[in-house]
C-alpha cells in the first residue's frame, strides 16, 4: 500500500468515527434522539493544510545544530579569533585611595568653577 491509500483510508475512518460520536452525543439518557444536541466535532472537516503538518525528528534537529556549529566554527576560524577559553583575562584595575581623593578634588574644583560662572549641568 502506498501512503496516499493509507491516508485516504484513515480519513474515511475518521469521518465514520466523527459520525458515530455525533450520533451518540445526539441521544439523551433514554436513547431517544435529541434534535437540539449537535456535535461541533461532526461538522468539523480536516483541511489538507492540517493533514500535512510536519514535525522534525530529534535526529534532524541534531543534524541541523551540528551543521550550524560547524558553520560558525568555520567563520570564526577564518577571522582568526581565539575561543573564549583561550583569551587571557585582563587583570582587575583598582584606583588607589590617593588617586580617588585627587579625582574628587578635581571634580569639586570643576563644579565650583561652573557654579561661579553661573552654569548648571542639570
Amino acid at each position: 500500500m502506498d501512503t496516499e491509500q493509507i491516508l485516504s483510508d484513515l480519513r474515511s475512518e475518521l469521518e465514520r468515527i466523527d459520525q458515530a460520536i455525533a450520533a451518540l452525543e445526539g441521544l439523551d439518557d433514554t436513547g431517544a434522539a435529541a434534535v437540539a444536541k449537535v456535535s461541533p466535532v461532526a461538522t468539523t472537516k480536516v483541511t489538507p493544510k492540517t493533514e500535512r503538518s510536519r514535525h522534525m525528528s530529534a535526529a534532524g534537529r541534531a543534524r541541523i545544530a551540528a551543521a550550524a556549529k560547524a558553520r560558525w566554527a568555520k567563520v570564526k576560524a577564518a577571522k582568526g579569533t581565539k575561543p573564549a577559553s583561550a583569551k587571557k583575562a585582563a587583570p582587575a584595575r583598582h584606583v588607589s585611595a590617593a588617586a580617588r581623593k585627587r579625582l574628587s578634588a578635581l571634580a569639586k574644583a570643576r563644579w565650583a568653577k561652573q557654579k561661579r560662572q553661573g552654569k548648571t549641568t542639570l
